[in-house]
């Protein structure tokens, strides 16, 4: 589509319209501090020096790849075989847009479907759509699908989700007519389940827990869903989704709904984004679902197609009447998901999620080993874990970072009585040399 300026009598038929005589009596009433800023904008630079400049900033970034990393907190580094960005940077792909012409976009539509396919098959849940915005966004809609459904106007979260996701939960629900309060965790970083107990009542549409949880403790949830369904409350679970392969599902655990943040299934760092959030739900809950939904079926001549399904239109055109205005996903980042699942395949996963585990409960050990450093061994995990230590947190990250090792998060700035204590994480790209060196750099601290 070629850009075709306004012709002069165009611009002032337009003027006219809006009843002043030229585009400056527009701006009359901005100051003039914003009108004319000072523009220090250097001289045109030729392509081989922006190539220089480009690469000259980029290098004043620092990544995984240049750090020995052992940072998690809801962003994984995980290996990404190179097929997945081979598949996903083909154009077709790479440009598509929302699928509304089912007759021209019967590849995206697909990888949709086969992404829910493997959605539902991880999660144990019996439907899937095809992807949110992040974890983050998921688990608010998820508190939004609970509340409509019960008929009820409270929700419950743990203390021990994603400060993140708490934060993002409470945006979404604040301005309507629902409400969210929290339950704290316990000593062994699980949640208090006598303060979730003596918070239920009639009010309440749902519990959002998190197993893994923040801290990486693998909560205690079995029987937890009979007790919350006699009261008509839902289990909204959100679950590191390569836990899955290795721990049991969130259907397994009776949830309702399963939603949280994807990225560990083939999608990089990236500097914080774009990821991609899942969301699965009981055949009870399908025709509630937010997002868009891709379904098989076929067409005049019998063949095999697909489409967008069980979509209100309200979503679109009538926005008040919505019960999401999720009309779009990040379709990308969960073809990179798909594909990703697609060539791990199930063993390949569960071994994936194995050394996870392993390498995470053997660093774990030998810091518990260290003079000046406290982690409870006891404790189930999957791939990080809680660290104390007797000097403050920002020695430990200052003096590791110049030997370029990434310590972890400094946990007291989501809980301010966690002070002096840290989260590690150690995934399957972390080598047991890896992890020595690790250990040797803390010992010195």
């Amino acid at each position: 589509m070629h850009y075709q300026p306004m012709t002069p009598p165009e611009k002032q038929e337009m003027l006219q319209e809006m009843g002043v005589r030229s585009f400056e009596d527009l701006l009359r009433g901005i100051p003039k501090a914003l009108r004319n800023p000072a523009m220090n904008v250097a001289e045109a630079l030729s392509e081989l020096e922006v190539q220089n400049l480009l690469r000259a900033l980029s290098a004043q970034n620092g990544n995984v790849k240049d750090y020995l990393s052992f940072l998690g907190g809801g962003a994984y580094e995980h290996f990404v075989p190179a097929a997945v960005n081979q598949t996903i940077a083909r154009n077709e792909f790479y440009t598509a847009y929302t699928p509304y012409q089912p007759e021209a976009a019967q590849g995206t539509l697909q990888a949709l479907y086969e992404f829910q396919s493997l959605m539902v098959e991880l999660t144990g849940l019996d439907v899937s759509n095809g992807s949110h915005y992040d974890g983050a966004t998921s688990l608010a809609e998820a508190a939004l699908l609970a509340c409509r459904h019960t008929d009820r106007t409270r929700v419950l979260m743990a203390r021990s989700l994603h400060p993140h996701y708490r934060r993002a939960i409470k945006t979404y629900l604040e301005g309507t007519p629902y409400q969210v309060s929290e339950f704290g965790f316990d000593a062994s970083w699980g949640f208090d389940a006598p303060d979730l107990e003596s918070r239920l009542g009639p009010d309440v549409a749902g519990v959002i827990l998190q197993s893994p949880n923040f801290f990486g403790v693998i909560e205690k949830l079995e029987g937890l869903s009979e007790k919350l369904h006699e009261l008509g409350t839902l289990l909204i679970m959100s679950a590191h989704p390569l836990s899955m392969a290795v721990l049991k599902t969130p259907g397994e655990l009776g949830a309702d709904v399963a939603a949280g943040e994807g990225q560990p299934l083939g999608v990089p760092l990236s500097f914080g984004g774009p990821y991609l959030g899942y969301f699965a739900v009981t055949r009870a809950l399908m025709r509630r679902i937010p997002g868009r939904l891709a379904g098989m079926s076929a067409d005049s001549e019998g063949r095999r197609a697909f489409t967008l399904t069980l979509q209100a239109r309200e979503q679109h055109i009538r926005r008040e009447r919505a019960s999401s205005n999720i009309c779009t996903n990040q379709a990308l980042c969960a073809l990179a998901a798909c594909v990703y699942m697609t060539l791990m395949g199930k063993q390949g996963m569960r071994e994936a999620a194995e050394i996870n585990m392993d390498r995470a409960w053997h660093l774990r050990e030998r810091i518990s080993k260290l003079k000046g450093f406290q982690a409870d061994i006891t404790l189930p995990i999957f791939n990080e874990f809680v660290v104390k230590s007797q000097k403050p947190f920002s020695q430990i990250e200052a003096r590791l970072k110049a030997e370029r090792i990434l310590p972890g998060i400094d946990l007291a700035k989501f809980y301010p009585e966690a002070k002096n204590q840290f989260l590690v994480c150690a995934t399957e790209t972390k080598s047991p040399a890896d992890i020595e060196r690790f250990v040797e750099a803390l010992s010195r601290c």
